[in-house]
């Protein structure tokens, strides 16, 4: 029998998961992500900002280049020097700080935009999470997310590794940051003004054997899970992931491409 785990355990273990592989190779393909975010928030020149659970630097990026004060926060420190050594390239003065989403190091209503793209989503604590991007951010200000949804390709291919790899019971969905009622719950009318734009991200790779080659090696989630799991299992999970490739696939058989939908979501503070 499994011994039952905590939210803080668990917490450890997608730590060591994230920081397992390299993120950076999958992230830097999501770059379009953070720039249209950007745009959906109306980066201003000089605004404050920060970035929760930027991994890689995606949307840090995109709002130092439109001229904004950028603190990029994760709780990998790994994830934040990818960051660092892409803000460098460009000559972008970025502040990196590790930082954990559920618990954040900084004053209420300091930030004129919190972003997060693909991140914050995977806080443990998911009510901490929310509640701490909407104390950081100033009234009038704006809290921009991306959020794979539950339906979409990278929601089914998670609940794809659940079912080789059950998560512990203590854990929820990422995907739930994906759904219109959850935000409407968690950021309430009171205080909050939610917007959410269905959007499409495209994966592009040669074949399902050459995403699920990349993902195997950098992906923390799925370079995890295919450690831990004996040969057979392994091989099924694998067979797994390419039928969903494969269902997923709008370019023939020539190539792959495989549309993951996700909400684009533009939060206003009151």
């Amino acid at each position: 029998m499994s011994t039952p785990i905590d939210l803080t355990t668990l917490k450890e273990r997608q730590k060591v998961a994230w920081a397992s592989g390299d993120y950076a190779v999958i992230g830097t393909t999501l770059q379009i992500v953070g720039e249209n975010l950007a745009e959906a928030c109306d980066l201003r020149c000089d605004e404050q900002v920060l970035d929760v659970a930027a991994g890689n630097g995606n949307a840090t990026l995109a709002a130092a280049r439109r001229g904004c004060v950028v603190t990029s926060t994760d709780y990998v420190a790994a994830l934040l020097e990818r960051g660092q050594d892409r803000a460098r390239a460009e000559h972008l003065e970025v502040i990196f700080q590790v930082a954990d989403a559920e618990a954040l190091p900084f004053p209420d209503e300091s930030y004129d935009a919190v972003l997060s793209t693909f991140g914050v989503m995977f806080a443990p604590d998911q009510v901490a999470a929310a509640a701490e991007l909407g104390r950081v951010c100033r009234r009038g200000g704006r809290i921009g997310l991306a959020n794979w949804t539950p339906e979409g390709f990278v929601g089914q291919m998670f609940k794809t590794l659940g079912q080789h790899l059950p998560p512990p019971a203590v854990a929820q969905p990422p995907s739930n940051w994906g759904s219109d009622a959850w935000l409407h719950k968690h950021f309430d009318d009171r205080d909050f003004v939610v917007r959410v734009t269905r959007s499409h991200f495209n994966f592009r790779y040669r074949s399902a054997a050459h995403f699920i080659e990349v993902f195997r090696h950098w992906y923390g989630p799925v370079h995890k899970a295919f450690a831990v799991l004996p040969g057979e299992g392994g091989q099924a999970l694998e067979d797994d992931l390419t039928a969903l490739l494969n269902r997923s696939n709008r370019a023939g058989e020539d190539s792959l491409v495989v549309p993951s939908e996700y909400l684009e979501v533009v939060i206003t503070k009151r």
